[in-house]
């Protein structure tokens, strides 16, 4: 019974960052059904190799079988979202209203409905009917550039960025506002979510330095993108990685003096450019001389900021984040746990991801669909 318990969310089966955002919204309590194409129910995930076990961003929702491209399909789908609180989309522009789905006929059945639409480049624009993917739209809002080293192509970490820092958790914070705001008033709205949108804004931080004079347009030139030798990632003897991030001086002083160079006349100004060059060769020559597990030893109970560079599996072992249960078995598939913590209503993962289809007549007798309803969807193939 988490915070969101109560509240039902219709998502139109996609990828990428809808999915995630549906899945957020479950881990917080609230029912969450995901209508799919007619034709995928064929057995359970176990029957069907385990799959859909492991699509963790289904995880507690409930999944209906329709054939939105039927009328009587798109009928049922319709007569659903009147009875939800929120729908959430993921297809291009103008996808939804072919079907007869989009916000105009929902809003006029459900008028405190909030509609959640999201796209890579949002629902008008020049670039709106366009297919793009995350590496395009952080590239576009200006969040890829600073990226990697300097002498070679940007990169980022794949999706985390744009489909689900500026798409799926945007649109989690649009549907949240958006539902406080129908409670209260009574009106439902559309939510435009573009995850180029989503990227530009998270580039706040940066672009406020930069109109400070504080932030350079040339990658790995500036103290957190690399630049700096105390704010970089270093391979260590076995040829892992750990991280340093000691940006104020209390924490930059603590650095110098696990790695011994306190006294050094080289490290004595922390912010002089000129010297991080050097500093930094000095520091990627020490790191070599111990193994990962060897500097972790040294920094981990300290204030240097630090932290070793674990993959997926090994972040699942880690002792902070076993203590913290940051990660969980469901099922026995290992994922992460539902975030943030709540004290009063904390969220919880309801079940495993769904088989397709599986909870069709379910959720249809739910919402008034007699059995001579069903039969008639089912006999027409909508269902």
């Amino acid at each position: 019974m988490g915070p969101l318990a109560g509240t039902k969310v219709i998502e139109a089966g996609g990828i990428g960052p809808v999915p995630f955002c549906g899945m957020l919204l479950a881990d917080l309590g609230a029912e969450v059904i995901l209508i799919e194409r007619r034709g995928l129910d064929t057995g359970s995930p176990q029957e069907r190799g385990g799959t859909r076990n492991s699509e963790i961003v289904h995880r507690g929702k409930k999944s209906i079988g329709i054939d939105l491209k039927t009328p009587r399909g798109a009928d049922a789908a319709l007569q659903i979202i009147a009875q939800a609180d929120a729908v959430i989309e993921g297809f291009r522009p103008g996808v939804m209203e072919r079907l007869g789905l989009g916000p105009e006929p929902s809003l006029a059945l459900n008028p405190r409905l909030v509609y959640g639409r999201l796209s890579g480049w949002g629902q008008h624009g020049p670039l709106s009917a366009t297919a793009g993917h995350d590496i395009n739209y952080i590239a576009l809002a200006g969040a890829l550039f600073h990226g990697g080293p300097a002498d070679r192509p940007p990169t980022a970490p794949p999706t985390l960025v744009g489909d689900i820092g500026g798409g799926a958790m945007l649109l989690a914070i649009g549907l949240l506002a958006a539902l406080l705001h129908a409670r209260q008033s009574g009106k439902g709205q559309v939510i435009d979510a573009a995850i180029s949108d989503g990227a530009a804004l998270a580039t706040a931080l940066l672009v406020g330095l930069q109109q400070q004079g504080l932030w350079a347009d040339a990658r790995q030139s500036n103290f957190l993108d690399g630049g700096a030798p105390w704010y970089d990632s270093y391979q260590c003897a076995d040829d892992n990685y750990i991280t340093v991030g000691a940006l104020e001086p209390l924490f930059y002083r603590e650095l110098l003096q696990k790695c011994g160079l306190a006294e050094d006349a080289l490290f004595q100004s922390q912010f002089d450019m000129q010297t991080w060059p050097q500093q930094k060769m000095v520091l990627a020559r020490l790191f070599r001389t111990r193994s990962r597990a060897e500097w972790c030893d040294i920094f981990e109970a300290s204030d240097a900021c630090f932290a070793p560079v674990l993959n997926l599996s090994e972040a699942r072992e880690h002792p902070h984040n076993r203590v913290r249960q940051t990660f969980v078995k469901v099922d026995e598939v290992s994922q992460p746990a539902p975030a943030p913590r709540f004290s009063v209503t904390p969220g919880k993962i309801g079940r495993g991801p769904p088989a397709h289809g599986a909870h069709t007549v379910e959720v249809l007798e739910s919402m008034g669909f007699s059995a001579s309803d069903i039969a008639g969807l089912r006999e027409s193939a909508a269902i």
